[in-house]
């Protein structure tokens, strides 16, 4: 697994949302820098929480001229579920095949509780307008996420 770096050109993607429609990132990146954060499976804990987190700090992420998506291996089924039950604010993004999950170098092997599997590591990418990955966040608690991402972006 060799995730993409800060300075390389994002992998461009077009997918389907939670309302079954397609999310293109060149159509987003026209108006605002994005996070496209990963995660592993929707309506987990983890996941929920990281989620809930990006939902109330919407508006100071627009502020901030940055929207997030996020991306999962979800079918949009799921991804409809897990909107309506926590009244999610953005596009949940469906990339059943990991594909783009392969492509920003995320998907590989992981481990819990002794078993060995592939799945999404939880990495989150700021995309500037250029399309290039202006900073990799790889390193926080799934409860502060957003506020290491507003940190970062507060500061640059």
């Amino acid at each position: 697994m060799k995730t993409l770096t800060a300075g390389e050109q994002a992998p461009l993607f077009n997918l389907q949302n939670q309302n079954d429609e397609t999310v293109s990132l060149a159509t987003l990146l026209e108006q605002n820098q994005v996070l496209v954060y990963f995660y592993p499976k929707a309506l987990t804990p983890g996941c929920t929480v990281q989620a809930e987190q990006l939902r109330d700090h919407k508006a100071a992420l627009a502020e901030l001229n940055t929207v997030a998506v996020g991306i999962s291996p979800d079918p949009v089924k799921k991804l409809k579920n897990f909107e309506t039950k926590k009244e999610l604010n953005f596009d949940l993004l469906s990339d059943e095949d990991h594909a783009i999950a392969d492509a920003f170098g995320v998907w590989g092997l992981k481990k819990f509780m002794g078993k060995e599997y592939d799945g999404i590591h939880r990495i989150s990418f700021l995309i500037g307008q250029d399309g290039k990955i202006k900073h990799v966040f790889n390193k926080f608690k799934t409860k502060d996420h957003h506020q290491v991402v507003i940190d970062y972006l507060q500061a640059n």
